[in-house]
């Protein structure tokens, strides 16, 4: 149990820093992304014939998907935020080893397959994943100085 008016560490801060910037792509997904962006189609390699055929379903049928997906990115920023807050500032092991796992399939992988498919926003995603990163980091040291 946390003591009364235990302060905020480094290592926290940049994990309840992190877990807001995924709310904030959450929202960007439930809320502003358009189902297919200049990007999408430069990856599919689509004619203006193609995407005229299937750009309509396509564009219905992702706007359910980015929704989706923007409710468990903003979750995990949420899900960030609150274990920053709690086990992960009192150092607890098991609080870095699941921020460890948690980022690595979260913004960790998303900032990797954006690279993988040459996103436009592959450099935004990789400093919000070593914002999660350096909170680990923080958090190691922190520990080796204490």
């Amino acid at each position: 149990m946390r003591k009364a008016g235990a302060r905020w560490t480094f290592s926290s801060l940049l994990l309840a820093g992190s877990g807001v910037l995924l709310i904030g792509v959450g929202i960007y997904f439930l809320f502003v992304r358009p189902s297919l962006l200049p990007e999408d189609i430069r990856f599919m390699k689509l004619t203006p014939a193609e995407l005229q055929l299937v750009g309509g379903k396509l564009g219905s049928w992702l706007v359910h998907v980015f929704r989706v997906m923007g409710g468990y990115i903003a979750a995990t920023g949420v899900l960030a935020i609150t274990l920053a807050a709690t086990s992960f500032r009192d150092h607890h092991p098991l609080a870095a080893a699941g921020s460890m796992v948690a980022g690595a399939a979260s913004i960790g992988w998303m900032a990797a397959v954006n690279f993988m498919i040459d996103s436009d926003f592959k450099w935004v995603l990789l400093g919000m994943a070593l914002v999660w990163a350096f909170s680990l980091a923080a958090f190691a040291w922190e520990a080796t100085c204490s």
